[in-house]
């Protein structure tokens, strides 16, 4: 039975209530441990290409249901319209991708002396997804595809603001023929169920997506065990504009490297670092641009930013921007719902909290450097590395403050640094180990290594 507590869910831009669902308490983890290991094996039993082809079924059937998906986004996450049909549609590509790679998931034969050597791939078993609520679906699929590919069970708990397409997911899985019991969501918050997954010793990995803080005390509970971790955490990504870079482009830019998802992105260019002879114009470019951006009712094709998820993070984003900073401001709607304006703080110092903490909404700051070495400094000047941009027309220069930049992934002369066939992740307290790419598959597998002695 699940516990009488339940979440509530609201709609962002309204504030009203969306649904209430109820809480996975301890003894519901444990109950559903215990079927997700014996659905497992059985799983992990099943040939490749079945695995593969009810992988790609799924996808096919997540295809079918876009625009529900996409709307039951918009209603608990705040998200554009636009946007979550792309985060719906990514899931369907992700499950394509990892089905692609169950019959490509092989070991190695090493040549050896006396005999022969083989390795294997075999899967860990179950695996606890702990999910974020600023890409509820995309970020689960992240973990969710390539274990259910490499022959693992999935638990999921997804954040308590967003489980709805979570537990939709779920249903369509079924749907789709995925055996009952092999990818189970499980709601609550963080401190009873997150941690019910956590500590369970069945649990082989858990994957989890959100604060550095809290990825802090998961990776301090894992060690406990030596149970496997993937982190993806916080990020202060810089958006470094040389004053040999087509500065209009840049400017333009801009605005929804730091504005898209209201800003709610780990990977956000919120530190905007421009070479000073260029800074001034820079400016001018890109406050209009800023001014701009269209925030209003994420149902309406034309909003390109939409609210924030809660009031708590609304006072959050707040807290930063204080009275005494210089900033360029846009528009956003007042009455109901949890609104903040598109804004670029200026003539901060570097060290301001608002220039070196993770503000986690539609807030940049626009910082002055002097050279190449000045540009590199600024941008290291972060306990983060997760991801960044910078634009020039040097490509000596390009490829030089790449290999510098103390970050996991970069974009030169754009902002674009994640997609679902290469490799994610961070650098410093933005993370550990990585996610996507023609790899992902092994990160839920463990290698096992097998000498066979032909000698008599």
């Amino acid at each position: 039975m699940l516990a009488p507590s339940a979440l509530r869910v609201l709609n962002p831009a309204t504030e009203e209530l969306v649904a209430t669902v109820p809480t996975a308490t301890r003894d519901d983890v444990d109950a559903a441990v215990a079927r997700a290991a014996a659905a497992q094996r059985g799983w992990a039993a099943a040939a490749p290409a079945d695995r593969a082809r009810l992988l790609r079924r799924f996808a096919a059937v997540v295809d079918g249901h876009i625009e529900e998906l996409a709307l039951l986004e918009v209603r608990e996450a705040g998200h554009t319209i636009g946007n979550a049909r792309w985060e719906a549609g990514n899931v369907r590509d992700l499950l394509d991708f990892a089905a692609g790679g169950v019959e490509r998931l092989s070991g190695r034969q090493i040549p050896v002396a006396g005999g022969i050597d083989v390795t294997f791939l075999e899967p860990l078993g179950v695996i606890g997804v702990i999910a974020p609520w600023n890409f509820p679906m995309p970020i689960a699929a992240w973990a969710l595809a390539p274990a259910l590919a490499a022959g693992n069970a999935v638990l999921l708990k997804p954040a308590e603001t967003t489980p709805l397409t979570a537990l939709r997911l779920a249903e369509l899985a079924l749907e789709a023929g995925i055996p009952e019991h092999l990818f189970q969501v499980l709601p609550g918050p963080g401190t009873v169920t997150g941690d019910a997954l956590v500590d369970h010793p069945t649990v082989a990995k858990i994957v989890f997506t959100g604060s550095t803080a809290v990825g802090k005390q998961i990776m301090s509970k894992c060690a406990d065990r030596v149970k496997r971790l993937t982190l993806e955490l916080g990020g202060k990504s810089p958006n470094i504009v040389f004053a040999d870079a087509d500065i209009e482009a840049a400017a333009a830019a801009a605005p929804m490297a730091f504005l898209d998802n209201t800003g709610q992105d780990c990977c956000a260019r919120t530190r905007i670092l421009v070479q000073r002879s260029a800074y001034d114009r820079f400016l001018e470019l890109v406050a209009p641009a800023v001014e701009a951006v269209r925030v209003g009712d994420p149902t309406d094709e034309k909003t390109q930013m939409g609210p924030l998820i809660s009031r708590a993070q609304l006072e959050r984003v707040r807290g930063y921007v204080t009275d005494d900073l210089t900033a360029v401001r846009g528009t956003a709607p007042e009455g109901p719902g949890f609104w903040y304006p598109p804004t670029l703080v200026t003539d901060v110092a570097p060290t301001a909290p608002v220039a070196v903490e993770e503000v986690f909404g539609p807030v940049a700051v626009v910082l002055p450097f002097e050279d190449e070495e000045d540009a590199v400094r600024l941008a290291n000047a972060t306990d983060y590395g997760l991801s960044g941009s910078l634009w020039t027309r040097d490509i000596g220069r390009a490829l030089r403050v790449s290999r510098a930049v103390a970050a996991g992934n970069l974009s030169v002369n754009s902002h674009s640094s994640v997609r679902y066939w290469t490799p994610f992740g961070g650098y410093k307290q933005s993370g550990l180990g990585r996610e996507l790419g023609p790899d992902a598959l092994t990160a839920f597998t463990e290698t096992k290594n097998v000498f066979i002695s032909t000698e008599a």
